[in-house]
């Protein structure tokens, strides 16, 4: 990073779309600071970063403002193109399609978190089993993604590099972790998930992934505050 460059993050140890920004800085190699926001009681400097939406991430680049984390992440390749590898593919149909796997994780996987909220804030078991139904049709959908932007090979989003799919992806690996041990269940199960399983073990593997990635026991305790929460809100509804 040339030395006129000031980077600054804006984040939440527990946000995987920060995860995700701290994945894509680590994968260019470029330096920056990292400032821990408590979300309950928000700086002036988030507050003034992002007046819209309030929320981590958010880069601030030479004094510059750059909000939400698919946005970040391409802005991180776009900046530091001299750095590391390319994140996005340099086609411009991969990039669209990368794009629209990136999306689709967002939209309809919502992180592959905000279904398991719904999952344990259900009131009936008939419920529980629909929203749960609805999140591995998700998955099953998304096993088809990786098929499709790996080119079969199955090894990661980019091929046989990270790309951004996986770098989007990625933010929530730890969490993926946490719920499976809490429920006892795979969210990305080997038989019937075969390319994510393995997608999801080989990317922990990866340098970036365990320098940013949460600690998974700190993950599994936050999510289980966080089910408490949901269940005890479920209730008095």
């Amino acid at each position: 990073m040339a030395g006129h460059d000031e980077l600054k993050l804006l984040g939440h140890w527990s946000s995987a779309y920060v995860t995700r920004v701290k994945l894509a800085l680590h994968l260019k190699g470029v330096s920056y600071e990292y400032v821990e926001e408590d979300l309950r009681n928000k700086s002036d400097l988030l507050l003034a970063s992002n007046p819209v939406h309030k929320t981590v991430p958010v880069l601030i680049h030479n004094g510059n403002p750059i909000r939400e984390s698919q946005i970040i992440v391409q802005y991180i390749d776009e900046v530091f193109s001299g750095a590391g590898d390319s994140i996005l593919p340099a086609d411009p149909y991969e990039r669209a399609v990368a794009r629209f796997w990136a999306a689709y994780i967002d939209d309809k996987c919502v992180q592959l978190l905000a279904p398991w909220k719904k999952v344990f804030r259900a009131k009936t078991e008939e419920e529980r089993a629909a929203w749960m139904k609805q999140m591995f049709v998700a998955v099953d959908v998304l096993e088809g993604g990786l098929k499709e932007c790996s080119k079969g090979k199955g090894c990661f989003f980019g091929g046989d590099s990270v790309g951004y799919v996986d770098v989007v992806l990625g933010g929530a690996v730890s969490f993926v972790h946490a719920n499976d041990m809490i429920t006892g269940g795979k969210l990305f199960d080997a038989a019937r998930t075969p390319l994510l399983a393995a997608w999801l073990e080989r990317f922990g593997e990866l340098d970036a992934a365990k320098a940013v990635l949460q600690d998974v026991d700190r993950a599994v305790e936050h999510t289980k505050v966080r089910y408490a929460r949901n269940a005890a809100t479920a209730a008095n509804d």
